[in-house]
């Protein structure tokens, strides 16, 4: 993740010395059309408190340096520390860089404004350190910006010593005036550039994070989005298998039934009779399993086991198979064990979409469903002694939706799935499903419903 990649550059965030992100890639964008009026006016505003600051110190006569230059030059250099500020965050080293060299130059020139210009510089140096866009850059720049201002302070404390004509007045303390003036004047500046410093950082890292929270907020929404998507994807598949599995069950039925009776139909009308009533309840059934199915598929709550269909259930598949004219032999072996709604709904769509590719290509005249409780599985074999269809049958071969319907419920359970000719003649389809229930032997027989 980024968060991880930051924290892995960063040897800030990573407890290393130093600066806070010196080899990190990201680089924070530059300051909107609000940000760049805020600056321009920040820049005005202070070159304007320099020229204020020039009047008071002129009218109070203080002039620490030494003599002051004239009136236009101190205006000059008053308007010359404020201006850099303009561009401290479009252009941040170079308005540190030359608000650094102006700030120096004006005290080479004993200008009397030292207050505001010391403000601006602590200004310029936060703003490099907040948004430089260069790491390495923006803390070389500050770093050579401090340890001028030391140099120049350590030249002008010097100075200061040798133009001393008296002694302190009031100096009482253990140590020596003039050393106690350069500590202290040390520790300040000290504690004044390091502050500048660490604040700079403080408000990249800050924006860096800000950054980092955005971008994984937006793999968040992304990531619900696409499983979103793909919920909707299993949906789509999941209606089109229960529509495929109840309707051409019965529409097979139906089919065989409505092709009897039309052959039947000048013969003998009673069978045709029969044909045509087996018709009709086909599609009644039909018509109400797609009702409660739909039913079900409006309810957000609902699961597929909610339609009520399951191994139970097998038997009622039978006798569309037997008006088909087909032979049916249906066993349970072992004890049947209570099994997960969805397995036992799985098994039966299994047993009824094999049952009606037998019905529509086999030509078969017996079919034998199977199931079986084992020890850690649930089997369910459907066979008949039909022609074997090559697999370029749509219903029956790898690319069917029957069959790709079969795989996908197996799959969904980490079950497998067998489906091909049988030796001797005829066609199997055999599907386990693990369950954790401790099932009966599996060669114990019970009845199943008869033929």
């Amino acid at each position: 993740m980024a968060a991880d990649r930051a924290r892995q550059e960063d040897p800030a965030r990573s407890g290393a010395p130093g600066d806070d992100a010196a080899t990190h890639p990201w680089v924070r964008p530059g300051p909107g059309p609000q940000g760049r009026r805020r600056d321009l006016f920040l820049g005005f505003s202070m070159a304007a408190l320099a020229l204020l600051s020039v009047v008071l110190s002129n009218s109070m006569g203080s002039f620490p340096l030494g003599p002051p230059p004239p009136w236009p030059e101190q205006l000059a250099w008053a308007v010359a520390v404020g201006l850099p500020l303009i561009w401290r965050r479009t252009h941040p080293e170079i308005s540190t860089s030359v608000l650094a060299a102006i700030f120096i130059a004006a005290q080479l020139r004993h200008s009397p404004e030292t207050m505001v210009s010391s403000a601006s510089l602590f200004i310029a140096v936060y703003s490099l350190g907040a948004w430089g866009r260069d790491r390495r850059l923006a803390a070389r720049i500050r770093i050579g910006v401090i340890a001028a201002m030391f140099t120049w302070l350590a030249i002008a404390v010097g100075l200061t010593i040798a133009s001393q004509q008296s002694e302190f007045p009031g100096a009482a303390g253990p140590i020596s005036p003039l050393f106690a003036a350069a500590v202290a004047t040390v520790l300040l500046n000290g504690a004044y550039f390091l502050l500048a410093y660490l604040l700079g950082n403080r408000t990249w890292t800050s924006a860096l994070r800000q950054h980092e929270l955005e971008v994984q907020a937006e793999e968040l929404r992304r990531s619900r989005a696409e499983n979103a998507e793909r919920a909707v994807n299993q949906e789509r598949v999941r209606i089109a298998r229960e529509l495929h599995d109840v309707v051409a069950h019965h529409v097979s039925v139906m089919g065989v039934q409505a092709s009897a009776s039309r052959r039947v139909m000048d013969k003998d009308p009673a069978t045709a009779k029969t044909a045509l009533a087996a018709v009709e309840q086909s599609a009644r059934t039909a018509v109400d399993e797609l009702r409660r199915m739909l039913g079900v598929l409006r309810n957000a709550g609902a699961t597929d086991g909610a339609l009520g269909y399951g191994l139970e259930q097998v038997n009622s598949l039978l006798q569309g198979a037997r008006d088909a004219g087909l032979a049916v032999e249906y066993t349970v072996y072992g004890t049947p064990v209570p099994v997960p709604e969805s397995v036992s709904q799985a098994g039966y769509r299994i047993v009824q979409e094999a049952m009606t590719n037998t019905i529509k290509h086999a030509r078969a005249s017996a079919v034998d469903i199977r199931i079986r409780y084992l020890r850690r599985e649930v089997e369910v074999e459907v066979t008949d002694d039909g022609r074997s269809v090559p697999f370029s049958v749509p219903a029956r071969s790898p690319a069917g939706l029957g069959l790709i319907g079969m795989r996908e419920r197996v799959a969904a359970h980490d079950g497998s799935l067998e489906v091909g000719a049988r030796a001797g003649g005829g066609f199997r389809v055999r599907a386990r499903f693990p369950i954790t229930q401790a099932g009966a032997a599996s060669d114990t027989r019970l009845p199943g419903v008869p033929a």
